[in-house]
């Protein structure tokens, strides 16, 4: 995924409330940090017309926003894994049943999209268990297992994830073809990316975890362009 497009709002406020700290390698021992502090010491630029400050690691560390991930972020995630795997169904259904190139290569293109995000939604939900989940242990990794456990078992939380499909839907989904399957593709997706944005609105609001507001933003700017394309192809 790429995280690059535009600073999240939170990070901008990090550093307009911390100043950017810029690491000075082989420092240790700098006059005006702490001489007594392990690795580089770092400059924290003072605000306008004042002098910069040299900060201890243990300085600069307590300074960082604490992102700590609530339960917004964790229920995002998890719910949004699900949210994509549905996206996948739909995707798949594309180039056998789809009578339109746009339909196909839009099909395409939100399936090479969202693959790639699954993984590091998973990637991250094991790396940010529940609360009180038990520890993983002994030689084998079992990140990718973690991620997906706590995603399974949530299949029927369906009814409250704003813009999935029914089982009726996605019936009809997989029955439709040519110009009938690309109606119905357009008109279910459309709704999905609505859906999707009105998750990420939720999490930006009530989150806590600069990962996952750059994983909320990265949905808002691609699924929105998304809808328009959509849109006008309808």
């Amino acid at each position: 995924m790429d995280m690059a497009k535009g600073l999240p709002g939170r990070i901008i406020r990090a550093v307009a409330a911390t100043g950017v700290l810029l690491a000075l390698a082989g420092c240790r021992g700098d006059p005006g940090g702490d001489p007594g502090a392990d690795g580089p010491a770092v400059i924290a630029p003072g605000r306008p017309g004042e002098a910069a400050r040299t900060l201890s690691p243990g300085e600069a560390a307590r300074r960082q926003p604490d992102d700590s991930p609530n339960a917004a972020d964790r229920s995002y995630v998890r719910r949004m894994v699900e949210h994509h795997r549905q996206a996948l169904d739909m995707t798949a259904l594309a180039p056998t049943r789809a009578s339109a190139d746009g339909v196909r290569r839009l099909a395409e293109r939100i399936a090479a999209a969202q693959q790639p995000e699954i993984a590091v939604m998973r990637s991250w939900l094991a790396r940010h268990p529940e609360p009180g989940a038990a520890p993983t242990g002994g030689g084998h990794d079992h990140g990718q297992d973690q991620g997906r456990a706590q995603t399974e078992g949530h299949d029927h939380d369906h009814g409250a994830m704003p813009g999935m499909a029914t089982e009726q839907q996605m019936q009809d989904l997989a029955g439709a073809r040519g110009a009938d399957f690309d109606r119905l593709f357009l008109t279910l997706m459309t709704a999905h990316h609505e859906g999707a944005l009105k998750m990420a609105g939720e999490v930006l609001a009530g989150g806590n975890n600069l990962a996952v507001e750059e994983m909320a933003n990265e949905v808002v700017a691609t699924q929105s362009a998304e809808i328009h394309r959509m849109r006008a192809m309808g």
